[in-house]
């Protein structure tokens, strides 16, 4: 039987179509488009005809099919984002139509539920970084690295940024993207050059703690810089390492910064993640973003609202610390209910496991022939250098479904970045040294 419908979401049938064209004057809806030249009206597109649902469906999941997922391999690879177990509650709770949203509770009489979680997520972030002032939330680990950039340039005047030995080159590249247009400087140097040049005098030194290789950098170093030229000290760090290790405040940082896709997030392709972003009290009126405070209204009654709105939307242009825009309010509610789930103990235990499995990992490949850790002192990951090109080695470890480390042969001739997570399990790891004893 033919379907009198054109299509099953189109439900107007040839009968509508006549008689909504016959009202406002027309006989083909064509004639909708005679105002444009006929030669780019109906351009021909060579697409494929249409198809069905179920066709349709088939032929993604032939497409999805090709995909190497974790799980179905051993997956080693990090190098900023990383695959950790996120507990079924947390999609539970961020999926209910309460929460399920991208936009800003501008509306804070109707929006209290929203606004309370995200100055919850703003509590745990302060306590997580032991800093005094967080945000809501930016888009990313890197947007949240170059706000801070801008942020300590209009803090100091200046327009001079050093970053300081082994940061991310995909931060880098995000950091120069925003602060071009505006003549910012960035130099590049290694922590024991800055310490011993005086003539320097940025706005500020970026730091990534631990570095992009997995080191994790002298403490005592770190502070000595901080107090450098009254410079702010921006530190790049790890959600995971903050629950083991002394927080930036341990090392005077002015800004911290993080990646809060450990917390309760998947991989998803890159994306969207939640960036953290916390900072020194004397700060606030130039921290990007929005801040949710609690405050009491006209009964007395606790409440939440937006404060401090420097965004390009509520001021002047030129006036705004950022002109962010789209909430990941509910992305950084999915790391919100992660971190209360886990709580201190449970995120302790979890960053401990990373610990002792990517130490377990490190000592048996450091006695393969041909292979060596370059990284001394390190948290979850840590950098290999490998007899074989690492193109190569990760052809060898992908045939046996393992999904190898990130090539950082730009740094260290020859080298991978391996990440072990909780979701490693001791077979997968040994699996793992067999595979690489044999190149």
């Amino acid at each position: 039987m033919d379907n009198q419908y054109q299509s099953t979401y189109t439900p107007n049938t040839p009968k509508i179509k006549k008689e909504m064209l016959s009202d406002i004057g027309f006989d083909s809806y064509k004639d909708l488009f005679s105002d444009i030249p006929k030669k780019f009206r109906f351009p021909d597109l060579n697409l494929p005809s249409p198809t069905s649902e179920l066709d349709l469906k088939n032929e993604l999941s032939k497409i999805a099919n090709k995909n190497s997922i974790p799980g179905e391999y051993s997956s080693f690879l990090g190098a900023g984002a990383y695959r950790h177990f996120i507990p079924s509650v947390v999609k539970q709770i961020t999926s209910r139509s309460e929460f399920m949203t991208s936009y800003t509770p501008y509306q804070p009489e109707v929006s209290q539920g929203t606004l309370q979680a995200h100055f919850e997520f703003q509590s745990m972030v302060c306590e997580l970084t032991d800093m005094e002032v967080a945000n809501a939330g930016m888009y990313d680990g890197a947007t949240s690295a170059a706000e801070a950039v801008l942020m300590a340039c209009r803090i100091n005047k200046k327009f001079k940024v050093e970053i300081v030995g082994a940061v991310s080159p995909l931060y880098i590249d995000v950091i120069k993207t925003l602060t071009q247009a505006i003549g910012i400087e960035i130099s590049y140097n290694n922590i024991e050059t800055i310490l011993n040049d005086d003539d320097d005098e940025p706005a500020c030194y970026v730091i990534q703690q631990p570095n992009f290789l997995g080191e994790i950098s002298d403490i005592e170093q770190l502070k000595i810089l901080s107090n450098k030229n009254n410079a702010l000290l921006i530190a790049i760090s790890e959600p995971m390492f903050l629950s083991m290790y002394q927080t930036p405040s341990h090392y005077n940082a002015d800004i911290v910064v993080a990646e809060g896709q450990p917390f309760g997030v998947s991989l998803a392709y890159g994306g969207p993640y939640a960036g953290l972003f916390a900072c020194k009290k004397n700060y606030v009126r130039q921290l990007p973003g929005r801040i949710v405070g609690e405050t009491v209204d006209s009964n007395n009654k606790k409440g939440y609202v937006l404060t401090l709105q420097t965004r390009e939307q509520h001021i002047k242009r030129e006036r705004a610390t950022s002109n962010i825009c789209t909430s990941v309010g509910l992305i950084a509610l999915m790391s919100t209910v992660y971190m209360a789930l886990q709580g201190k103990k449970g995120l302790k235990y979890l960053s401990e496991l990373c610990y002792h499995k990517s130490h377990y990992a490190a000592e048996k490949i450091n006695n393969l022939p041909g292979f060596k850790v370059q990284t001394n002192n390190f948290f979850k990951e840590f950098t290999i250098s490998s007899p074989i090109p690492i193109k190569e080695l990760n052809e060898h470890l992908h045939k046996n479904k393992i999904i190898g480390g990130y090539d950082v042969s730009n740094f260290i001739e020859n080298s991978m970045l391996l990440a072990i997570t909780e979701m490693n399990s001791k077979e997968e790891i040994d699996n793992l040294i067999t595979i690489l004893s044999q190149v």
